[in-house]
């Protein structure tokens, strides 16, 4: 694929912003009603759906809700290095 972005960078910012979301929901857990930290929430929430769609589009599905932008044509991320495998992430 042309433009591929690098897997360990794309690796590292789904962990940045996964990092990002669970912090926030300890946060919110106790204080629900934070309308900065839900804010955030939703900001941080949408870039890493868009981060595991992206690396799921180039290098198979990180889970299995991002599946169906890697296995259109087929079923086939089981196929996938797993993350503890010589080649995963």
């Amino acid at each position: 694929m042309s433009n591929c972005p690098c897997k360990k960078d794309l690796m590292d910012q789904i962990n940045t912003v996964s990092f990002a979301v669970d912090d926030v929901k300890l946060f919110l857990d106790t204080h629900p009603c934070n309308e900065e930290a839900l804010s955030y929430f939703h900001e941080y929430s949408r870039l890493r759906n868009e981060a595991l769609r992206e690396y799921a589009a180039y290098y198979g599905p990180l889970t299995i809700d991002t599946a169906v932008y890697s296995c259109a044509d087929r079923w086939d991320w089981i196929n996938e290095p797993w993350p503890w495998q010589e080649g995963g992430c």
